[in-house]
């Protein structure tokens, strides 16, 4: 038994230097993708027989094979019979949260990159470290998605949640906005329990400081106002049915949680075509986390069945954080009978068809790794197949992690397969857009220009879920 555990702690040893040594080599290799069908996420047809070539981090040629010339000195990656698509974006995520999600650069950055997803918005967490994962990304230092970062995110006067700023009035609301702004925030998350005057005055200061503000529809709030005074996205749908219902005000005179059959039975369809008009009118884009939100309201279904990515669930996330979201959601959030709860789910995977039919902007995100059973990575795949569900195109469905990402972050040189845009690509084994199931068939992955074969992504999991066995 010592010489196992000698074994295992040489192996996490080993496997975690060589995958840190790896990530500290500047990526200054020429790349050539040669006879790959490209599928730009620009809306474009799909592009037989394509070579791309990378240098410095960035495409900097793309063209029929048959025209365009392939350095000598170039990484040749033969991609016949496969598909190249832009790097993944998970829009919702939580990196370093508290003692919920202890800091980890060889478990979550790692599980992110072998699901070939090179950029994520980090919806709340602890700052400092954050920021410094942020800039080692950035520089090639450390091997992990591109980030963009909220920081602590602002919560009522008694938070709910770690990595929260408390806000108790308007005066609060403004000083926090003003604080991560010169911290170095990159937008401004809003979560559920803010009041009124502190939300109200946050999403003011947010407009003069030129920073995004986004997250939940607070308790105290309406989605009409929120979307009105600027909010960028919504978050779970939050809000949106209380929206719809004929007894709106009712609805939020209570405690968000049980009551899902009465929002069904209320939900007023006039009410709803006019706060999908709004969300279009004022450019209110809309997260659903469709997977997370399965597993909430259904989340004696969540955890009935084994979990084959258990291993990739450090200690943190198994004995306290999971179990202890799994006891508050049973006993005063997903208290409705299990049929009005089913019935809910669907109705939120009609919402997000009606809402894209309508020309609402989608996003994809999962709120890994707070929720249980969400794992950094394998979920968002599991987003997207959701998404699908609720009736995008296979190609809506892979803009929603792609370009749409890009649009909405305000970065033109992300989201799509163009020449100057950053080399962050994901190979595919199959055709993503007969199936988007497809996009879990990863052959090679190039985050800020670094290739990554299969054997290297497997060698991220393998070092993922030996750190998880070992953590504390």
């Amino acid at each position: 038994m010592k010489m196992r555990n000698i074994g295992l702690f040489l192996a996490v040893a080993i496997v975690a230097a060589v995958a840190l040594l790896a990530a500290a080599v500047p990526p200054g290799e020429i790349l050539a993708f040669v006879h790959a069908t490209v599928i730009d996420a620009t809306g474009s047809p799909a592009q037989p027989d394509m070579t791309v070539i990378v240098e410095d981090r960035h495409i900097v040629e793309m063209g029929a094979s048959a025209s365009v010339s392939v350095p000598k000195n170039a990484r040749v990656v033969d991609a016949r019979g496969k598909f190249l698509i832009p790097g993944l974006w998970d829009m919702h995520v939580h990196e370093i949260f508290g003692a919920w999600i202890p800091e980890d650069e060889k478990v979550i950055p790692l599980l992110f990159v072998a699901n070939g997803i090179t950029g994520v918005r980090d919806m709340g967490g602890d700052l400092e470290p954050l920021k410094k994962w942020r800039s080692r990304i950035a520089s090639g230092d450390m091997l992990g998605p591109r980030m963009m970062i909220a920081g602590p995110m602002l919560d009522g006067p008694t938070p709910a949640f770690p990595s929260s700023a408390p806000v108790k009035d308007a005066a609060d609301g403004r000083r926090i906005v003003q604080e991560l702004k010169a911290d170095g925030v990159d937008f401004i998350k809003i979560q559920s329990l803010v009041p009124r005057d502190g939300y109200f005055a946050a999403a003011d200061e947010a407009k003069k400081q030129g920073i995004v503000f986004a997250g939940h529809v607070p308790d105290a709030v309406r989605a009409a106002e929120a979307s009105s005074a600027g909010q960028k996205s919504i978050e779970h749908l939050t809000g949106v049915f209380e929206g719809c219902s004929s007894v709106e005000a009712e609805l939020m005179s209570k405690p968000r949680g049980p009551g899902r059959g009465r929002f069904l039975s209320t939900y007023d369809p006039a009410k709803a075509k006019a706060l999908i008009a709004l969300f279009l009118k004022n450019r209110t884009w809309q997260v659903p986390t469709l997977y997370w939100e399965q597993g909430e309201w259904l989340i004696e279904q969540t955890n009935a069945a084994p979990d084959p990515l258990a291993k990739y669930a450090p200690a943190a996330w198994r004995e306290r954080t999971w179990p202890m979201f799994t006891r508050d959601i049973l006993q005063s959030w997903s208290t409705d009978p299990v049929g009005e709860r089913e019935a809910f789910v669907r109705a939120e995977f009609r919402m997000v068809g009606e809402m894209h039919r309508a020309g609402v902007p989608i996003l994809a995100g999962t709120d890994t790794a707070a929720g249980v059973r969400v794992y950094p990575g394998f979920s968002l795949h599991s987003e997207l197949g959701l998404l699908a569900r609720a009736g995008l195109s296979a190609m809506e469905t892979l803009q929603a992690a792609t370009r749409n990402a890009g649009v909405y972050l305000g970065l033109a040189d992300t989201g799509t397969i163009e020449k100057g845009k950053r080399a962050d690509l994901v190979l595919l084994d199959a055709n993503p857009l007969d199936s988007i199931s497809n996009t879990r068939k990863i052959r090679s992955v190039v985050v800020n220009g670094r290739y990554l074969s299969r054997a290297d992504l497997d060698g991220l999991l393998h070092t993922a879920e030996l750190e998880a066995a070992t953590s504390k």
